[in-house]
This record gives C-alpha cells, structure tokens and sequence, in this order.
C-alpha cells in the first residue's frame, strides 16, 4: 500500500524516519532533475537536493499543508540555488576586483605574464620568506617591525629576506 505524502509527512512528524525516507526517494529524482536545469552543474544539482532535504527534515514542523510536502521541498530547493547563484555572483565580483586591483598595483613597466612569473615564484618561498618579503619588501615595514610582528630576531628576518629574493631573483632570470 502506497501512502500519500500527507501519510508520511504525519508519520515523520511522529519521529518515524524511515517515512521521510520514503518522502526523500519519492521526490528526490524530479527535485534532481529541477535543479539539474536550473543550476547548469550536476554536482552543484545534487548538493543542492541534499541541502533540501537535510533543511526539508529540520523544518518539517513548519510544513502547514502536509500534502503540498512536495511542492514546499521544491520551494526550499529553489531558495537555496538563488542563495547559491547570488553567493557565486559576489565571489566572483570579489575575485574581478581583486584581479582589477592586483592589476593595478603592479607597478608601471611589469607585464601581466611578468606579475604571473613572480606569483608563480613566490609560491615556491618558505611561508616565512614569504611573510618577510610581504612586509619588507612588499609592505614597506621595517626589519624591527617584522620581526615584532612574525615573533623572529631581526637577523633571521633579514636572512629570510635575502634568501627569498635571490630566490625569486633565480627564478625570474635576474641577478642576486
């Protein structure tokens, strides 16, 4: 005997979970298949429907109709792909204004694949090469200051300075 979604939408509400499993298999394709349209990205789709049904079980107590569960399962989905999308635009408007500004910064005469090979090479510096050349080098602090702040003697922050930039020197083609 089938149950109506009304029927186990009750049942769940009792503390009976294997209703709302019942409920979760029962919609889970077409709640897929919706996302699956709207968010262009498979997996995005199906962490989607995941999320749904995880907040679809928390808030089952505010259901008002029981036989409208589907229709308010999808209505949940569909908030939370709109957060999803909208969350997406700000990332990625923070990540452009972080490239226009990168872009900007870059000092006259450095070209953009020249700003990549020092990204590229900085990468390969110890973190506290790289802490020492952001404030000394980069961020105009001097070698007291950085070593207050990076809790290390002025002489390792100077010989991790020197080390780095013959590093970063090599690996652009210049000399120490």
């Amino acid at each position: 005997m089938a149950f109506s979604d009304a029927d186990l939408v009750a049942a769940a509400r009792r503390g009976r979970d294997s209703a709302f499993e019942q409920l979760a298999v029962r919609h889970s394709q077409a709640l897929r298949s919706f996302l699956r349209r709207i968010c262009r990205d498979h997996a995005q789709a199906d962490d989607t429907a995941q999320d749904a049904l995880i907040r679809a079980w928390q808030r089952l107590d505010q259901l008002k109709d029981p036989s409208a569960f589907r229709s308010w399962l999808f209505g949940i989905a569909w908030r939370l792909a709109s957060e999803t999308r909208r969350a997406a635009g700000r990332r990625q408007q923070r990540e452009s204004d972080w490239s226009d500004a990168q872009a900007q910064a870059r000092p006259e005469g450095i070209s953009p694949e020249e700003a990549m090979a020092l990204e590229r090479a900085i990468t390969e510096l110890t973190a506290d090469q790289r802490a020492c050349i952001a404030l000394c080098l980069a961020g105009s602090w001097s070698h007291a200051e950085a070593a207050e702040v990076l809790d290390m003697p002025v002489g390792t922050i100077k010989s991790h300075i020197k080390r780095g930039r013959a590093k970063l020197l090599a690996a652009l083609g210049g000399d120490a």
